[in-house]
């Protein structure tokens, strides 16, 4: 059994610094110490990817990297990555696309203290982390944080401070560890990339994707100049099951105008819990009939991800619009 750990950055690896929390510690010397007298001791091999990043600086070319890396990597039978928490869900899902077909398992971890502090969480979630990735129930993308395992496609930061950092809330817990393992479900799967017909995914570059909340009140104009020029597509996070202001003049007619350029427009929900449903209300229809397409389930995190994915993969337009709606690596629920 080997493990590889792929180190990125994050509150996890942090020390005191005159500017603040910065990367600094003996990430390796840690590992080692915290491994010792365990099945997993000389089986864990450490990868620092360089240069370390706080998460809030990700973009979807450290996704690339992190991908990259585990492609590379033939004799590793699991991976885990240690990130930081405030974009965590975000690469969680970028890495659930795109690895629809690794047959070994990838399990995202950080921590909301610093290894090494006063009751940090750091050696609870990376041994988790650990013993999730070598238990051979384990093959594909998942998030361990706090004692729980989450599809990694599915899951949302809830708090910045609470040691129960992340959730999934519109799925249950894969596993839980209480202390001894609980396997609750098998992940849920899609029909990934390559099952399209499409081959292995093309890489992950930057992509020009707003993400917008109506609030009540937002004129037109203010939509108008957040939509000039006009990006490669947008995620609207809309009240509810997917209402907007359709009493505000024009601004339907704004976002029609966006659609019939070319521009997808994929409506999310700012509730924690939501299916996604323009169609239900008289408040949504509008932004149906003119061809905004609804995220149904998946977080908005997952939705962003999967945007930046398929515009890598070369969608625009209406066909980027249909594959919002194709469950690929288990995002939304069939």
């Amino acid at each position: 059994m080997r493990i590889s750990v792929l180190y990125t950055g994050g509150t996890i690896g942090m020390v005191e610094t005159p500017q603040g929390l910065a990367p600094g510690a003996d990430l390796q010397g840690w590992l080692t110490d915290l491994l010792a007298g365990t099945d997993l001791a000389g089986q864990v091999v450490v990868t620092t990817m360089e240069p370390l990043v706080d998460s809030s600086n990700v973009t979807p070319l450290l996704w690339q990297r992190i991908v990259d890396q585990i492609r590379r990597d033939d004799e590793s039978d699991g991976f885990v990555v240690l990130h930081g928490t405030d974009t965590m869900a975000y690469t969680s899902a970028a890495l659930s696309y795109a690895l629809t077909d690794l047959d070994r398992p990838v399990v995202v971890t950080g921590s909301q203290l610093p290894l090494g502090t006063p009751n940090s969480d750091a050696d609870a979630n990376v041994m988790g982390a650990l013993e999730a990735a070598s238990s051979g129930r384990l093959h594909s993308v998942a998030v361990f944080f706090y004692h729980e395992l989450l599809d990694g496609a599915r899951v949302t930061k809830a708090s910045s401070y609470d040691l129960r950092a992340f959730t999934s809330p519109n799925v249950t817990l894969l596993a839980r560890q209480s202390p001894t393992w609980q396997w609750l479900r098998t992940p849920q799967s899609g029909q990934g990339w390559g099952e399209s017909g499409s081959g292995r995914p093309a890489p992950y570059r930057r992509c020009d994707v707003p993400v917008f909340s109506m609030v009540p009140g937002m004129g037109t104009d203010r939509l108008t100049s957040m939509l000039r020029p006009l990006p490669q597509a947008v995620l609207l996070r809309a009240f509810g099951v997917g209402n907007v202001p359709t009493e505000e003049p024009g601004l339907i007619t704004v976002l029609e105008r966006t659609i019939a350029a070319g521009v997808p427009v994929v409506v999310a929900s700012q509730c924690y819990q939501a299916d996604v449903d323009p169609n239900r209300y008289a408040a949504g229809r509008e932004l149906a009939e003119v061809g905004a397409v609804g995220a149904r389930d998946m977080t908005v995190e997952a939705a962003y991800a999967k945007i930046c994915f398929l515009i890598s993969q070369g969608l625009r337009g209406g066909e980027l619009a249909r594959w919002i709606g194709v469950n690929i690596a288990g995002e939304l629920t069939s």
